[in-house]
């Protein structure tokens, strides 16, 4: 088995990944903006929502509910992007707890839109982050995961 020293710089299969999740990250971040054009569309789903389940709202409180919607929304994908990009910037450092933790997340994006219909935007985001995916299983890739192990475990033990 080959044995590969890094002198701590990663390899270029990791150095990808970690771009991959940046852009991945990017363009789930344009997706949220893309969230605030569909103000009416969320106004209207409650008016429809509203009207089939026997609630009187008025228009104040529906404008009110979709404006508060689209904060949530755009809040929850703000903080899984700086969750993201934490861990990718873990990954580039070699640490496999991130790489599980990117996995699990990759596999969830993948699950998540083979069950609905997404976006353009989701599509390619997901596509990213599956290529992003593999690049840090790849051989380089574990190498250098394994090699930061073995540093971490030798200046801890």
């Amino acid at each position: 088995m080959e044995t590969r020293t890094f002198n701590g710089n990663p390899p270029g299969t990791l150095v990808a990944a970690f771009f991959g999740y940046l852009v991945s990250t990017v363009s789930a971040l344009v997706g949220a903006g893309l969230l605030l054009g569909y103000r009416d569309e969320l106004a209207d789903a409650l008016r429809t929502g509203v009207n089939n389940g026997g609630a009187h709202l008025t228009e104040d409180q529906i404008q009110h509910s979709a404006t508060v919607a689209q904060a949530v929304g755009i809040g929850v994908l703000v903080v899984l992007a700086l969750l993201y990009l934490l861990l990718s910037f873990k990954l580039k450092a070699g640490r496999n707890w991130a790489r599980i933790v990117l996995t699990i997340v990759t596999l969830l994006q993948v699950a998540s839109l083979l069950a609905t219909s997404g976006t353009a935007v989701n599509y390619v985001s997901t596509a990213i982050s599956v290529l992003a995916l593999v690049l840090s299983y790849l051989p380089p890739s574990n190498a250098y995961v394994a090699q930061v192990k073995h540093n971490r475990a030798g200046v801890n033990g």
